[in-house]
């Protein structure tokens, strides 16, 4: 592999880490991601660093934290200001783009990318700001609710299934064009998908691979209001359940369904890896495979994201680097904050350059076995359904929620995987609680965090009330097509087009997507 290696990262969204111990489970029919999970080394502890779309992107792009970039919740403005891995590696004359979803709220809605080839599945304006001076009030036009579980099922099409068929065509054109020699520098492309995200609905053809397959049910059903934290309780209100009758039925569709556009979302990055390995680039690539938050699928009667709790938090995440790693299983806690200084440190970019200190931390030393057992992931979370910041912390086994609004908890995940036993209030577990206690308030000044996070609500919902006024100006990214260079136009040479446009066949391995499940 090359000095300043090529960089492909495969994005999904709401991929349950669950789903991932140790690469893909085996009910899933996935033969390009157990393909590439075998030549890849997997952190099967990774933790969103907020389990919800635009704050755990805006982390992933930033390594940082909630707190430290300001993005808060699914309408914040993600700052200009913020270096991403995306201005890291174009500043080290890297070519960057973005094929698909990564929830940019403002007017910038490149960060870094020289080229963003579609626009974004969701808007990127403010509407869709928490108000916390009314927690329980619900905004019935943009929040959640159960009828992607209740109406799950099957569907020739959709929004989404169009949006990352758009994905998938414009990444591979882009690899196409690149091996044509366009562009003589390194490249990062992401490819960032909206699946296997709620809707749970589902294409025929994925949808009949789960014939008879025994995807499981929820490990821990509906739980009674009285079993509930409070927080749970605050999902469930707020996404108006009293409302809906969710039958097994339901759940089994719901789940089906999220297993079978997880097969759709193997396809087509199959296409993908195939298409960068025939263009000859694979030798030369880094792939990082990585979602922003998880699902909880029904567990504990919960279903999306917006909570700590394993099925929502945990996530996959694989590196592939030919020729430098392994292929093993890390069982370090990881943060998906870690991969820009993981992408930094692979390309050869010296820490110096930062212009912050990340949050998150390079897993190249984990993945070459030099791994941090008592290494310590933290996380935020301040948007839909809650009432104040709400934080974790991972170390070794356990894992430690706080909130002021809420009672603590600890849990130890070895013994309880499912988190059922809450140990905070366990006599013999209060020094490690203590512990815990300390580092938080190390890390954490929740009351400045709070007052911070309510003011900047107040600032962007009287800035969105505002611009709906009169003439409406979006923030929506348009992409530009320049069709006259396209094809054969009268200012070009023939015989140019013809020769320059051609992709030169190169030695390969065999494509990705002749695995098996």
């Amino acid at each position: 592999m090359s000095d300043k290696p090529n960089f492909l990262i495969l994005m999904v969204d709401q991929l349950t880490g669950t789903f991932w111990d140790d690469g893909p489970a085996d009910f899933l029919h996935v033969p390009n991601l157990r393909t590439l999970h075998a030549r890849s080394v997997n952190f099967s502890n990774t933790y969103s660093p907020s389990p919800l779309c635009t704050p755990a992107r805006g982390s992933f792009m930033t390594g940082l934290l909630p707190s430290a970039s300001t993005v808060y919740d699914n309408a914040a403005e993600f700052p200009s200001s913020l270096p991403t891995f995306a201005h890291y590696l174009r500043g080290a004359g890297y070519y960057t783009a973005l094929s698909g979803k990564m929830h940019f709220v403002g007017a910038d809605q490149l960060h870094g990318f020289e080229e963003r080839l579609t626009t974004d599945i969701y808007p990127a304006d403010f509407g869709w700001t928490p108000d916390w001076r009314v927690p329980y009030e619900r905004v019935d036009w943009w929040y959640h609710n159960l009828s992607s579980v209740t109406e799950a099922g099957v569907a020739l099409t959709s929004n989404q299934l169009e949006y990352d068929d758009e994905v998938v065509y414009h990444a591979r054109r882009t690899l196409l064009n690149l091996a044509r020699r366009k562009d003589d520098r390194p490249f990062c492309l992401t490819a960032s998908f909206t699946h296997p995200h709620d809707p749970y609905t589902a294409r025929p053809k994925y949808w009949d691979l789960y014939d008879g397959v025994d995807i499981p049910a929820p490990a821990v059903g509906a739980l009674d209001a009285d079993q509930r934290d409070p927080h749970s309780q605050r999902i469930i209100d707020s996404v108006d359940a009293k409302r809906f009758v969710v039958t097994d039925t339901h759940v089994k569709n719901a789940r089906r369904a999220y297993c079978a556009n997880i097969s759709y979302l193997d396809e087509k990055i199959g296409e993908l890896l195939s298409t960068l390995d025939e263009s000859g680039f694979a030798d030369d690539t880094v792939v990082i495979f990585v979602s922003d938050h998880g699902d909880m699928l029904g567990e504990r009667g919960l279903w999306y994201k917006m909570n700590f709790f394993e099925s929502a938090g945990r996530i996959p995440l694989a590196i592939a680097v030919p020729g430098q790693f392994s292929p093993r299983n890390v069982a370090m806690p990881a943060s998906a904050m870690d991969v820009l200084p993981t992408m930094l440190q692979l390309a050869g970019i010296d820490e110096s350059v930062l212009a912050i200190p990340l949050d998150g931390q390079s897993l190249v030393a984990a993945a070459e076995g030099r791994e941090d057992a008592q290494r310590l992931v933290a996380c935020e979370y301040m948007a839909e359904g809650s009432v104040a910041p709400m934080v974790m912390l991972r170390q070794g086994p356990w894992k430690y929620i706080y909130c002021d609004a809420d009672p603590v908890q600890l849990y130890k995940l070895d013994s309880d995987p499912h988190e059922l036993n809450n140990l905070a209030e366990k006599s013999e577990h209060a020094e490690i609680l203590a512990i815990f206690d300390k580092q938080r308030l190390q890390k954490w000044d929740l009351s400045a965090l709070d007052a911070d996070v309510r003011s900047n609500q107040q600032r962007r919902i009287a800035c969105y009330n505002a611009l709906r006024q009169g003439r409406f100006t979006p923030w929506d990214h348009q992409p530009i097509q320049d069709a006259s260079e396209r094809y054969m136009r009268n200012h070009l040479d023939l015989n140019e087009v013809e020769a320059g446009n051609k992709v030169a066949i190169r030695p390969h391995t065999p494509p990705m997507n002749h695995g098996s499940n």
